[in-house]
């Protein structure tokens, strides 16, 4: 299987989707215990919730398990979270700090997929980036991520619904992130947060520069909010998909609208 689907689109938006897919080659799969053979921490039914909401989007979709190599963290292996728990470049427990491996992976298996995987993928999302910024003066890079809502051992409480994560406004023109979060405000059934506990993963901190005319957001969202339930078979819920689908697509329409001098990277 190619480990990337790049399916390209005219318009200024990308939508990333590192954590959606479940393909582990054999080799790999063998290694893994059975609570890793679950893929529990896959942002589950990520494409089918963005599908159709805007015409001419990029999507940049990893087709590999995040239990693979994670391909939201520091090829280098650095924390997003300092003094937070967090799962490493290639996790060896789920979110419930439950081993996943019955053998783990060596230096090399590792740098193995760094190669393979993780490089491919941002290689992939990087020439989209720049196609799309040719056509415009500028991208914008929607990182799409889902996550179980209560995960004690990363969070105390339940999650909010959206959380909103512009790395504290570095990554993003925080005009548009005013933005998204007003249509939010305007969903009050919906709670949500800005730079909560989700502020922005590795994709969203390495490529989002105002500066040169990239800008990058991620959106984290509660899967209680579409899922019909938080645990196997994580099976997709229409009805409360197609409510989220509705501010979803609100959040992209208002993204999408703005023009190239409006993101100038300038902050209030």
């Amino acid at each position: 299987m190619n480990p990337v689907t790049v399916i390209q689109g005219r318009g200024p938006i990308i939508l990333a989707q590192p954590h959606s897919g479940t393909y582990v080659p054999e080799a790999i799969w063998e290694n893994l215990n059975t609570v890793g053979r679950q893929l529990l921490d896959t942002d589950w039914h990520i494409p089918r919730l963005y599908e159709g909401l805007l015409d001419n989007v990029t999507i940049v979709r990893a087709n590999f398990s995040r239990y693979v190599i994670d391909a939201n963290r520091d090829p280098e292996g650095g924390s997003l979270y300092p003094g937070e728990n967090n799962t490493k470049l290639v996790p060896l427990a789920t979110f419930d700090d439950e081993p996943i491996w019955n053998v783990a992976p060596s230096e090399d298996d590792i740098a193995f997929r760094l190669k393979h995987f993780h490089q491919v993928y941002h290689e992939a999302l990087y020439a989209e980036i720049e196609k799309v910024k040719t056509i415009h003066g500028y991208a914008f890079v929607y990182d799409c991520h889902s996550i179980r809502s209560q995960i004690t051992h990363l969070f105390d409480h339940k999650l909010p619904d959206l959380n909103i994560g512009d790395n504290v406004g570095k990554s993003c023109d925080v005009q548009i992130t005013k933005a998204i979060e007003q249509i939010c405000c305007n969903y009050p059934a919906y709670r949500h947060i800005v730079n909560g506990r989700f502020k922005g993963g590795w994709t969203t901190r390495h490529y989002g520069s105002p500066a040169n005319h990239i800008y990058a957001l991620q959106m984290e969202l509660a899967q209680c909010t579409y899922l019909g339930s938080e645990t196997p078979p994580f099976n997709y819920a229409a009805d409360k998909a197609n409510t989220l689908r509705k501010v979803l697509r609100l959040i992209l329409s208002a993204i999408n609208k703005h023009k190239p001098m409006t993101f100038t990277g300038d902050q209030p």
